[in-house]
């Protein structure tokens, strides 16, 4: 590597809890994973971006501009996403780089894949031409956690404060991903709220624990069918908030934001939803949707960080099967093969287990003795895979720790 050269390793995430919560306004409790993403980045005298996958070599090349072209599909979209984000919002010359990145994260698993290569990008084309010099990044990037906000806008092309959008990848996501990626503490799982990113606390695994993932082998890539089943479930609340503002005349920024209006709003919501005439959803799917919102923000998680503060692992686990079952029933999101995995973890002796990600398809995470950890791994992954042979070749399966956030090499 060049004198030149810039370097960076990018984790992968799991939600312990939080699902569909961030682009709401609500809460998520995150941590980071030991797989990531490793990336390389030589600059270019031109704005040219040339970027190699190491793993699969396969390579994409775009330019520095706010026109350049998606490639849907593709994981270079994600890379041209970032590119004309920073040519959009970043004023002056622009230098391109030649950049190489290599991945042990599964791919379109749950586990951010996709967002840990959003996160990538940008850091290697921000060093590149140290955009956190310029004025507009030190006037609207301030901290970790405000970068974790405008990545999650660059995803899904909102604005991010005086940072205007621009296309996004397509899905109506949130800032969940890049804020775990970001903002992870290790030996730890952080709880955040959303819209604005907002650090609430962080709560040490409890000694002696590790988790361990399962990759179901069903792809949750938010393309075609898939991405119309994930931005139906984001679609669902934020209809529901407009049917609040509306029924009200109040203009709360998320749903998060209309519950904690006054001592009542939740029940207030409730019966504006239950009143509703959309002609899009009924009112018993709009209001199933808040519940589970509800429930999963205000209740679930700050219960279930209580209980792992304190070493009550039956009660955390017993929170978690709460959250999934509200994944299964309010999100409908969840597939045969997550509700297994899930059942099958406990099964195993798990103290807790859940499904994570964005849903129809992807992983599970379960909470384990670090003593058996590797034997819960090969028991788990031999019972799913003789439950679901087809998968057998394209399910993973790994022990982590909580790990470290995002970091320069």
């Amino acid at each position: 590597m060049s004198s030149d050269s810039f370097a960076f390793w990018v984790p992968g995430r799991i939600e312990v809890l939080g699902k569909h919560t961030d682009y709401g306004g609500g809460r998520s409790l995150l941590c980071a994973i030991e797989r990531g993403i490793l990336v390389v980045a030589n600059p270019r005298s031109n704005a040219i971006v040339h970027v190699r996958d190491a793993n699969s070599g396969e390579a994409a090349d775009l330019e520095l501009s706010p026109n350049v072209v998606s490639a849907p599909g593709h994981w270079s979209n994600y890379a041209i996403t970032v590119a004309r984000r920073i040519a959009t919002n970043f004023s002056g010359p622009l230098r391109g780089a030649d950049i190489v990145f290599a991945s042990d994260i599964p791919f379109a698993a749950g586990a951010s894949s996709s967002s840990a290569l959003v996160v990538a990008i940008f850091l290697a084309l921000s060093a590149v031409n140290d955009l956190a010099s310029r004025p507009e990044y030190q006037a609207n990037i301030c901290t970790q956690e405000d970068l974790a906000g405008y990545l999650g806008c660059v995803e899904n092309g909102l604005d991010f404060k005086s940072l205007h959008g621009n296309v996004g990848v397509g899905t109506f996501g949130g800032s969940e991903d890049h804020t775990a990626i970001l903002c992870a503490q290790p030996d730890s799982v952080v709880q955040y709220s959303f819209n604005p990113v907002t650090f609430e606390r962080a709560i040490a695994i409890p000694a002696g624990y590790a988790f361990v993932v399962g990759a179901s082998g069903v792809v949750a890539e938010k393309t075609g069918a898939a991405l119309e089943h994930y931005n139906d479930v984001s679609r669902r609340l934020s209809v529901g908030l407009e049917c609040w503002r509306k029924a009200t005349g109040r203009n709360e920024v998320s749903m998060g934001a209309a519950m904690t209006s006054s001592a009542n709003a939740h029940e207030l919501i409730r019966d504006v939803l239950m009143a509703s005439a959309n002609t899009e959803y009924s009112a018993e799917s709009l209001t199933e949707r808040f519940d589970q919102f509800y429930a999963e923000s205000s209740e679930i998680i700050p219960a279930a960080a209580d209980a792992l503060s304190r070493g009550d692992l039956v009660a955390f686990g017993e929170l978690v099967a709460r959250s999934q079952r509200g994944a299964e029933r309010g999100l409908k999101n969840q597939i045969p093969e997550t509700i297994t995995l899930v059942r099958e973890a406990r099964e195993h002796g798990a103290v807790a287990a859940s499904a994570f990600g964005a849903g129809f398809g992807g992983s599970v995470w379960a909470l384990v003795d670090s003593s058996s950890a590797e034997s819960f791994r090969r028991s788990w992954a031999d019972a799913y895979r003789k439950t679901f042979p087809a998968l057998a070749d394209r399910s993973v399966f790994f022990v982590t720790r909580a790990g470290p956030p995002a970091t320069s090499l």
